[in-house]
């Protein structure tokens, strides 16, 4: 029988570091390769609110090994605590049926209306804001770019999904698969800002380092398996 060779972006999928041990907890292969937890499944160390030093006191409970939002309540976003150049962020989420919510990269503390590049998290098939286009679905470049073919499980249920940064190049991958890929700065960037509610800010599409944020949107979200590793 004739040896088959694993398609590039197979192979990224086949050893992108979904499949720890155990939840909140990084393998013997993923300390090797760098991976660092951002959410330690108990506290709040890896984190802190967005333009403030500590660790938020409304709109976020840590229950079950879960990071979860408390819905309806004036809560705030969350970054890391360190800034990023290039870097691969995954993370394990649920939203409720019907919910919305959001992570973002590149952040800065200098822009607070448009603090980041938004990696779309909603559902679907019953949030509002979903039914605006490609653009506003899970796994966009909010309001910028479409994420194409994507494997989405409904609210309720559990995604993976990883944001990988080198250089001006990003990916978007939805459980296991590479679902968009565009270039900071680039002429298909520039003219999905330029289209967006984001024309306005300045620098916005531009690939600078950055926190990477947990956003607060109203609706409740889980969060398990925070990670993320530096590339050099």
């Amino acid at each position: 029988m004739k040896s088959r060779l694993l398609a590039p972006a197979l192979m990224i999928a086949v050893c992108a570091p979904f499949a720890a041990a155990a939840d909140n907890q990084l393998t013997a292969a993923e300390k090797t390769a760098g991976w660092s937890l951002v959410f330690d499944g108990k506290s709040f160390d890896g984190l802190r609110v967005y333009r403030q030093k500590g660790p938020p006191t409304v709109g976020w409970e840590i229950k079950d090994g879960m990071l979860k939002t408390v819905a309806k309540v004036k809560g705030t976003d969350l970054v890391t605590q360190k800034k990023y150049t290039d870097f691969e962020f995954s993370w394990d989420w649920r939203v409720e049926p019907g919910g919305n919510n959001g992570v973002k990269y590149c952040v800065t503390e200098d822009r607070p209306g448009a603090p980041g590049y938004e990696y779309q998290m909603i559902d679907d098939d019953k949030h509002p804001d979903a039914k605006n286009g490609a653009i506003r679905q899970t796994a966009a470049f909010y309001y910028v770019l479409p994420a194409h073919d994507r494997p989405l499980k409904p609210g309720g249920e559990w995604n993976t999904s990883r944001i990988v940064v080198k250089g001006n190049h990003v990916q978007h991958w939805l459980n296991g698969r590479n679902v968009l890929e565009f270039d900071l700065g680039s002429e298909a960037v520039k003219k999905g800002v330029a289209a967006s509610k984001f024309a306005k800010q300045p620098g916005f599409g531009d690939k600078i380092t950055g926190h990477v944020m947990l956003t607060y949107h109203q609706d409740e979200c889980w969060y398990k398996n925070v990670k993320i590793r530096e590339l050099k």
